[in-house]
């Protein structure tokens, strides 16, 4: 059996003349995925933090996380069984093209202004090592008087992402580029996913080359049952339609083709451009 971190307050000793200071309250940018999932388990197993909430974007219309095509109600459920408050920012999309950074910037601004005047000044992000996209992140909460935190920043990614497996991590893989090929998403996330991933693409996937959605781990009070649905090709990504087990939409999931494109059936889900 695992071992489970209860991300409540966790008592540290200290000595009678030392002042116990408050920890640092924080959101924490979540997208379900295996790299959230890390950062939470960083934050709280030290004494500094407090994670006071789970904040992602999900594209308007869709419901669904764009990069990962996750249904917001599987991640409603997971952040109920990790136990912190979920917020879901609705950014506007159209068909066949993603939401602008500039709109995007906006409604975050917002966001970020509504949490700094509740006292929240620090966002955690599980960002790897992509420079620019920290820089960026930085840039726009720096602008709010807000900063951020990366718990798992230049981590190397092999050792990361067997990391995430022995720590008792449990994930699928909800979306991969078209390099990887279809064969790859809905798999598992264990160590025969990593040892068959080809040359050239990043263990953790930190390109993109794919995503994940985390189920079960040390940081979850009970996993998330999930199941698989059909898979999916948007423009040059593979998505599986993840559902909660209890979940349905009316049709048999045994009956959905492993690999039945968008073009050829009328039951495909419809995936958030990117």
């Amino acid at each position: 059996m695992r071992n489970r971190i209860d991300l409540g307050d966790i008592a540290v000793p200290v000595a009678a003349s030392e002042t116990i200071k408050p920890k640092e309250k924080v959101v924490l940018s979540w997208s379900g995925g295996k790299d959230s999932a890390m950062a939470l388990y960083e934050l709280s197993r030290g004494g500094r933090y407090e994670v006071v909430g789970l904040l992602t974007s999900v594209a308007e219309g869709y419901d669904r996380v764009s990069h990962h095509g996750v249904r917001t109600e599987l991640l409603k459920q997971q952040a109920d069984a990790i136990g912190l408050p979920l917020e879901v920012v609705y950014l506007p999309v159209g068909d066949d093209r993603p939401c602008t950074n500039e709109t995007y910037e906006q409604i975050m601004e917002a966001v970020m202004l509504r949490y700094r005047d509740q006292g929240v000044t620090t966002v955690a992000f599980g960002d790897i090592f992509l420079e620019d996209l920290r820089a960026y992140r930085e840039r726009n909460l720096a602008r709010v008087g807000m900063h951020g935190v990366f718990p798992i920043w230049k981590r190397d990614t092999t050792e990361l992402i067997h990391s995430f497996v022995e720590l008792g991590f449990a994930a699928r893989v909800c979306a991969v580029e078209g390099k990887l090929g279809p064969e790859f998403v809905g798999r598992l996330l264990d160590r025969e996913f990593v040892a068959a991933l080809p040359a050239g693409i990043d263990p953790c996937g930190e390109y993109g080359e794919f995503h994940s959605f985390v189920f079960d781990g040390p940081v979850f009070r009970r996993p998330v049952p999930v199941q698989l649905g059909q898979t999916v090709l948007r423009d040059t990504r593979y998505y599986v339609d993840l559902w909660a087990d209890d979940a349905s939409d009316g049709v048999d999931n045994s009956e959905r083709g492993p690999n039945m494109s968008a073009s050829n059936d009328s039951r495909q889900p419809s995936i958030p451009p990117v």
